[in-house]
């Protein structure tokens, strides 16, 4: 079926070829990118609703970012942390002024950000509260989705993401998402810390009930154990706010950010907490060889520089109002239910008409490209550049395909 609309489905065939099947990606092969729009390689151009999972919050090649990345490569790309750069004060300094904390540890990826937390959380549960060695323990939610690594696999829910990949690092407990009693009590005197997504991005845009978050911030104040927000998807603007946890007034001991940091352009991660959790690190104990190398921090300062404007906010509070109002208007007419916040959607598709991969589809044939996830549910994440006009286009597009 997609495969008509392509006329060089040899490509496809080429990637499949020649690569692991770790993704199942839609067959589309894009060539070129500008602010919401990619262009495949015959021409055909399709608005982009999944961002590269929030990565592309700033849209395809934004013009300050681009400038910035150009600039850099000029001049100077990698040293290592064994030497300082002139890119990496200003980066720190401007990151943890927007998260409120004191230190930043840049680091590449957000798998790399989680791992990082983790191993905080620990260090300082054993130097700092008194955890018994090798006893530490991480409260964790149902639903998660952290990233892949070994480490983090062990405490995913997700068949997928985590069968035979065992054995599996212990350490952690899980328990339901937004159920605010059985997180309390999961907590105990080698608890170090409660790791959440304020929205859980994977598992379909789920957004916690109202208190959820505060309830999380108190119980963990009241039992001395830190609150990590993993804002890697939900973070940077996408959600409204800065920080999705700002929606509610919380501020978590750590943010994990990832994805929009790099601005579409480099891999960019950081851990950001004040000097009583983060200063438990000393040299040699954490590192990485490309983490707040001059490129990176070059493009992700001006990152921050963006956010610090409020106007990615604001567009994503006026849009995200505007696409909600939309998706709202499909539901009994092909969409069972949509979550979300700002910029960010989850749809649950009638399972009767059509699986969220072949939703995904059929709006790739009208140009609309989105990701599915757990079956009958899809996910819409567009740049935060989307204009009115296109949001509109795109909704008009799910109508049509659920109209069949």
């Amino acid at each position: 079926m997609i495969d008509d609309m392509l006329r060089t489905p040899e490509a496809i065939r080429d990637a499949e070829r020649w690569t692991a099947h770790n993704y199942h990606p839609l067959p589309v092969v894009v060539s070129s990118a500008e602010g919401s729009w990619l262009t495949d390689v015959d021409g055909r151009r399709y608005l982009d609703c999944l961002a590269g999972y929030s990565a592309l919050n700033f849209g395809h090649r934004h013009p300050t970012l681009i400038a910035a990345a150009h600039a850099q490569l000029d001049r100077l790309t990698l040293t290592s942390r064994a030497f300082i750069h002139d890119q990496f004060a200003d980066f720190c300094r401007e990151l943890a002024e927007l998260c409120r904390k004191d230190l930043v540890l840049p680091m590449n990826t957000g798998a790399e950000a989680v791992e990082t937390g983790i191993k905080v959380a620990r260090k300082w549960g054993y130097q700092v509260k008194g955890v018994a060695p090798g006893q530490a323990n991480i409260v964790v939610a149902e639903g998660n989705f952290h990233g892949r690594t070994t480490t983090i696999v062990s405490f995913s829910t997700d068949p997928d993401a985590r069968a035979d990949f065992g054995p599996y690092t212990p350490g952690f407990t899980v328990v339901p998402y937004g159920d605010l009693a059985a997180l309390a009590a999961a907590i105990d005197e080698n608890t170090v810390a409660v790791l959440l997504e304020p929205i859980q991005g994977e598992q379909g845009v789920v957004v916690p009930p109202e208190g959820y978050l505060p309830g999380v911030r108190r119980v963990c104040t009241e039992r001395n154990v830190l609150f990590i927000a993993d804002e890697i998807q939900s973070g940077l603007g996408r959600t409204g706010d800065t920080f999705a946890c700002d929606h509610e007034g919380v501020t978590p001991d750590m943010y994990l950010l990832g994805k929009a940091l790099g601005g579409g352009i480099v891999p960019v991660s950081a851990v950001a907490a004040n000097v009583d959790v983060l200063g438990v690190l000393r040299p040699g104990q954490h590192g990485s060889t490309f983490g707040g190398n001059p490129l990176a921090c070059a493009v992700a300062t001006e990152v921050v520089r963006l956010l610090a404007t409020g106007e990615f906010q604001r567009r994503s509070t006026e849009l995200g109002a505007r696409l909600h109002a939309g998706l709202r208007s499909l539901v009994g007419r092909g969409l069972l239910a949509v979550r979300g916040r700002g910029l960010w959607a989850g749809l649950d598709i009638d399972p009767t008409l059509m699986s969220g991969r072949e939703a995904c589809e059929r709006l790739a044939e009208r140009g609309v490209l989105a990701k599915d996830t757990h079956g009958a549910t899809i996910r819409l994440a567009p740049p935060l550049v989307i204009t009115e006009e296109e949001i509109d286009h795109a909704v008009a597009q799910l109508a049509a395909v659920l109209a069949g």
